[in-house]
């Protein structure tokens, strides 16, 4: 900070004049020097009379009488004394030996100034400054006429006018001039504003020598201010040569003149030990004399020495009162100190209010950790209320003015919406501001950004570059990010002992994932020469700080000897260490561990658990594992239905074994599956075409043309005799026809067996027929939309519910279709256990909901009729199935006929516009919020044109308490009344598997129980919404808000499809779709 050589002004100095008497005829005892003085004042000597007032002041020779000192002073002014003008003037003006009187003050300094008295001039001009009459022209006139005389102090007074524009115009140079003359003439206080000027350069060059020479010549004149100066200049080495000796010996000089400054920074010489031995106590001790001056800094120090024990005992609540003291007089380290006390509850009381009162107060004068803290105060509700764009005003304040962490936290705020409109753009840029200043996080979010072409554009070799800034600042994660571009030739050439030098850098940092990779190297020789013992001790080092894939690896290690002795105990205990946290191949392992006895006792219902964990993960060799315990009822009851359904789904994945190349009867290549070669099973279906008709050349050539194509055996169609179903009963009313439950004796077709020559078949399988009513004259229109289910099913079995073929009832001769059976029935009639459900289990039905959706969308078609009624779910509520594909149409075929249930139809559609893969989207948000709320939208209101006019106004579901605002966000969006704003079905199911991802990672990285939300390569927005569902309450939510699944519906709430045109061409709703439309 610039000082003012203006600031030291000198308050005029009792200017006492005693002369020398030196008489022959007067002795030497002051008594009889006295009385020859009063003889002479008697006899009218002007002199004596001063000489005796000076007498009478001081009580030389006689009693003390300030009365009768103004007396003489009076009598010598009026007798011409000019000494006894200028002390009679300060009698008056301080009211000494007289009443105080100004007037009569500045007349006495009149008459001294008309007999031509310089001092007199001098302190003219102070009445003039600073006097009742106050006029600073008049003051500057004086002196100058006084300084012109060579009176010093008027010289000085003068060079401050001018310093300031007081009384005349600011004139530096002039300024200069007068400090320079009175410092030549010995005045300290004018050396010490000269050495101002030489070290500022104001009004003439900067010279750092003559400002040291000045501050030397005022501190050896005894000015305080240059001694702490002079000191300041050694301490830095400004103008002369450092010298922490010299400095400490300045400073200890200032403090013999009691300033409290220097006392403060004495305080600081003895802690740090400069110039002098270190010595705590005696910091604290001149801290504490300073403190008690009142030097702010002192208090501050002194509050440190108390909080941390330095120099004294330990005491917070003395901490606390001098971080007090001191932040009330604005110091504003103090100030954030006091807010940590009251945040921490340290020597006081905890108080968040007060707390964040004193962060605010040292961030309004800009302390930046303040700001920081204040920011953090607003987000997460402490001290104040929640205010997301306060935060953000603050997180925006401290990143402005430099801060590399606050550009940081600026940058999540934008990512993430936080306070301010999310923008991406803008995420990177303080991102990448904060890398600049070498913010390692920063580095490692930029590099991210670019590997990802997340906030910017994909860039290989830039995040390539900030990978290895950040890694040479030694962050590990970067390490092992840029280890993975070597490995896989990403921003750079493939350069595998760069890979491996990264990894093992890494380790060195303790990084588990890259202790995993490194076990790989060594394993297969990656970078490096092969070692199976070191690959072991990596996997072991990773695998004990629980890296779920090292543990498999350290698994299969012991298992087959590599590295070591083979040992199956061990193997298995790995094999189950990995599997409880999810790894699927260990799950797989496992179960065969289970299953053969190996390392463990055999367990075939052990072995069943682990088999169908791996399966419902997509393992595949799993499915077909589990498939064959359910067949064979071992570890399980015998459950055919659940056989034919994993078998099915494994054989979708067409991951065949290799050992099954070539059909044993025509030698031919299996170019689907090991048990279905189409070629000789087409043949099979032909020849029997002759042993059965449906009566109707539709079906026929339907189920003919499935046969004779098929690629597996869940694509097989087939006409049932009705006598083949068992045990038919009632089942439920469907939206276009009954629906009976009944047991097919023979079952679907599995394969064909050359040695009986017959179809190996699933015998006494469930099935649900529903009747097409009015069918018995079926053509080839009404077909083609069940052609439209046939071909989704072909193309994803697993989510859709299987279609056998067709059967007739023989007494109304209608067509029924043959379908599987799902024991839990449809998705409505279980939401009262969803609703109980974790969250990452809700998110998984609905991404299984969204993929067999994204199947008829990929097949440019819409379903037209997607509810919560035409969705069955597995009676493990693990697997899901659409189902009444009935209206499912191609996007361009459009019909009259509104058909669908009022609540999940969009807002478009009941304006009579075409359905559109957008509508699909809309009754998907439907589903959605029944996940939250465990009931049907609009249950307590009658489906009627009422209802049908609120929805395309905007009216929807209430939004149920507690649910993730991310989960929220997406709702909204996918029932947007705008259709060209809904997400579309690849969007949701990336959107949805990203929740899954982040949160099932969560969960294996907090398997330790101490959940620290530590996710690697997730960025923040997938960051902050998986911690909305990780903090989401996993309670009843419909049990919070009063609300029952069993409450009755409204009696006109309609729930299966039904024909609805009429409703929406009612007169009522004509006009309100006119008003809605244009």
């Amino acid at each position: 900070m610039k000082k003012s050589p203006a600031t030291f002004f000198i308050t005029p100095l009792k200017i006492v004049f005693i002369r020398k008497i030196s008489s022959n005829n007067i002795k030497e005892d002051l008594e009889k020097t006295f009385h020859w003085y009063q003889k002479a004042a008697k006899s009218g000597d002007a002199d004596a009379m001063f000489s005796l007032a000076i007498h009478y002041e001081s009580g030389e020779g006689m009693e003390k009488n300030l009365e009768e000192a103004f007396h003489w002073y009076q009598k010598a002014a009026e007798s011409g004394n000019v000494n006894a003008m200028n002390s009679l003037a300060t009698r008056y003006r301080n009211g000494e030996g007289t009443e105080k009187d100004m007037e009569k003050a500045l007349y006495w300094c009149q008459k001294a100034v008309e007999s031509g008295d310089v001092d007199a001039m001098f302190i003219l001009g102070i009445y003039y400054e600073n006097g009742k009459g106050k006029n600073l022209e008049k003051a500057f006139h004086w002196y100058k006429k006084a300084a012109e005389k060579n009176q010093v102090n008027s010289m000085f007074n003068l060079a401050n006018s001018y310093y300031n524009g007081k009384g005349t115009e600011k004139n530096l140079e002039k300024a200069f001039y007068w400090y320079q003359k009175a410092a030549e003439s010995g005045y300290a206080d004018a050396m010490f504003s000269l050495a101002i000027y030489y070290e500022n350069g104001e009004g003439m060059e900067k010279n750092l020598e003559k400002a040291f020479h000045w501050y030397q010549k005022a501190a050896e004149s005894g000015n305080v201010n240059a001694m702490n100066s002079l000191a300041t200049r050694y301490r830095n080495g400004e103008g002369t040569e450092k010298d922490m000796e010299k400095a400490f010996y300045w400073c200890q000089k200032a403090v013999e003149s009691g300033d409290a400054d220097a006392m403060f920074i004495l305080g600081i010489h003895y802690e740090n030990g400069k110039g002098i031995e270190k010595n705590l106590e005696k910091a604290f001790h001149w801290y504490q004399e300073a403190a008690e001056k009142n030097q702010v800094n002192a208090m501050f120090n002194l509050a440190n020495s108390y909080y941390n024990g330095k120099g004294t005992e330990k005491d917070l609540e003395k901490a606390f009162q001098w971080y007090q003291k001191a932040a009330e007089k604005n110091q504003v380290n103090a100030m954030f100190g006091l807010a940590n006390k009251y945040y921490n509850g340290e020597g006081i009381e905890k108080d968040l209010e007060k707390a964040f009162y004193w962060y605010r107060k040292a961030a309004e004068s800009g302390y930046a950790d303040a700001m920081l803290n204040v920011a953090i105060c607003y987000k997460n509700r402490e001290g104040i209320e929640k205010d997301l764009k306060k935060a953000f005003y603050w997180y925006k304040k401290m990143a402005e003015s430099g801060d590399a962490d606050a550009m940081y936290s600026l940058a999540i705020r934008y990512e993430n919406g936080e306070g301010t409109e999310k923008d991406l753009e803008k995420a990177f840029y303080w991102y990448q501001k904060a890398a600049e200043k070498n913010m390692v996080y920063a580095m490692f979010n930029v590099a991210n950004s670019y590997y990802n072409g997340e906030r910017t554009e994909k860039n290989l070799e830039k995040a390539l570059y900030w990978y290895q800034k950040a890694a040479e600042s030694g962050y590990a994660s970067a390490m092992h990010s840029l280890a993975i571009c070597y490995e896989n030739g990403k921003g750079t050439e493939k350069d595998l002992e760069k890979a491996f030098y990264w990894y093992q850098k890494a380790t060195e940092s303790d990084n588990i994932s890259a202790m995993n990779s490194l076990g790989i190297c060594y394993e297969d020789g990656m970078g490096t020469e092969k070692d199976l013992k070191k690959a072991f001790y990596w996997y072991q080092k990773a695998a004990e700080n629980n890296h779920v894939n090292a543990m498999f690896y350290l698994a299969v290690c012991y298992e087959n000897g590599n590295g070591l002795e083979k040992n199956l105990e061990k193997a298995f205990y790995w094999y189950q260490k990995a599997a409880e946290k999810n790894q699927v191949d260990a799950m797989f392992n496992l179960a065969n561990k289970y299953n053969n006895g190996e390392g463990t006792e055999k367990d075939l219902e052990k072995a069943f658990y682990w088999y169908q964990k791996a399966a419902e993960k997509n393992q595949v060799n799993a499915m077909f594992n589990l498939a064959n315990k359910y067949n064979n009822g071992e570890g399980t009851e015998k459950d055919p239905e659940k056989a034919f359904y994993w078998y099915h789904k494994a054989t979708e994945n067409n991951e065949i074994s290799s050992k099954y190349k070539f059909c044993n009867e025509c030698k031919q290549p299996y170019y689907t599956n090991y048990r279905w070669c189409q070629q000789c099973n087409s043949k099979q279906f032909q020849q029997n075409f002759s042993k059965w008709t449906s009566n109707n050349k539709y079906i026929d050539k339907f189920i003919q043309e499935a046969q004779l194509n098929a690629k597996y055996s869940y694509e097989v169609l087939e006409w049932i005799p009705y006598n083949k179903l068992l045990n038919i009963t009632y089942h439920a009313k469907g939206g276009f026809g009954e629906i009976y439950k009944a047991i097919w004796s023979d079952g679907p077709i599995d394969s064909w067996n050359f040695n009986e020559q017959q179809w190996n078949r699933w015998n006494f399988h469930d099935v649900i027929l529903k009747t097409l009513n009015n069918s018995s004259n079926i053509d080839d229109k009404f077909l083609d939309e069940w052609k439209h289910h046939y071909n989704c099913q072909k193309n994803s079995f697993s989510k859709f519910i299987q279609f056998f073929g067709f059967t007739q009832d023989p007494s109304s001769l209608n067509y029924m279709i043959v379908m599987s059976y799902a024991k839990k029935g449809n998705l409505r009639n279980c939401l009262h256990d969803i609703i109980k459900f974790k969250w990452q289990d809700k998110l998984q039905l609905l991404k299984k909901i969204i993929l067999g959706l994204k199947v008829i969308h990929e097949a440019n078609l819409i379903h037209s009729d997607f509810h919560d009624g035409n969705i069955l779910i597995s009676d493990n509520h693990n697997e899901l199935f659409i189902i009444d594909l009935g209206l499912c149409k191609p996007i361009n075929d459009q019909s009259n006929e509104i058909y669908g249930v009022v609540p999940y139809m969009a807002p478009e559609v009941l304006r009579r516009k075409p359905y559109t893969q957008a509508s699909d989207i809309y009754s998907f948000s439907m589903m959605m919020w029944e996940f939250t709320s465990g009931i049907p939208p609009f249950n307590d209101r009658a489906h009627d044109y009422q209802l049908t006019y609120d929805i395309c106004i905007g009216e929807r579901p209430e939004i149920i308490k507690n649910t993730p605002k991310c989960y929220v966000d997406l709702m909204k969006r996918c029932w947007d009344s705008n259709p060209s704003n809904r997400p579309t079905i690849t969007e949701i199911e990336h959107k949805i598997s990203e929740w899954i991802r982040c949160i099932d990672e969560y969960y294996k990285m907090n398997r330790d129980g101490n959940y620290k939300y530590r996710v690697p390569n997730v960025n923040n927005e997938l960051k902050n919404d998986m911690i909305e569902f990780i903090e989401a309450k996993n309670i009843n939510l419909l049990q919070e808000q009063n609300i029952s699944t069993t409450v009755q519906s409204h009696s006109q709430a309609y729930y299966t499809s039904r024909n609805v045109t009429e409703l929406l061409v009612t007169e009522c709703l004509e006009h309100i779709v006119h008003d809605i439309n244009y």
